[in-house]
């Protein structure tokens, strides 16, 4: 099933300048997965050396926070929109 990820600007460098990317996937784990396959480099930017979302990414599922739901394991079904946003901090 085909589900949008929207990446922010920062990882555009990965897609061609693309905002939003359809990929393949039933769970945020698939959908990466098949990120990385089709536009390598975003599992190391995304995902620490233990397999687990970084604090300062985050990952909603149609706007929902991937950590309030299942974190890697939330389903998607097609058409649902991931979108990938990085924390921003300042001061």
């Amino acid at each position: 099933m085909s589900v949008i990820v929207r990446v922010p600007t920062t990882l555009r460098a990965l897609t061609a300048g693309e905002s939003e990317i359809p990929v393949e996937g039933d769970t945020v784990a698939e959908v990466l997965a098949s990120l990385e396959s089709s536009h390598p480099g975003f599992k190391e930017r995304i995902l620490d050396d233990s397999g687990e979302l970084r604090r300062f990414v985050n990952l909603f599922v149609s706007d929902e926070d991937v950590r309030f739901l299942d974190g890697l394991s939330t389903a998607v079904a097609a058409g649902d929109t991931l979108s990938i946003v990085p924390a921003v901090a300042g001061g």
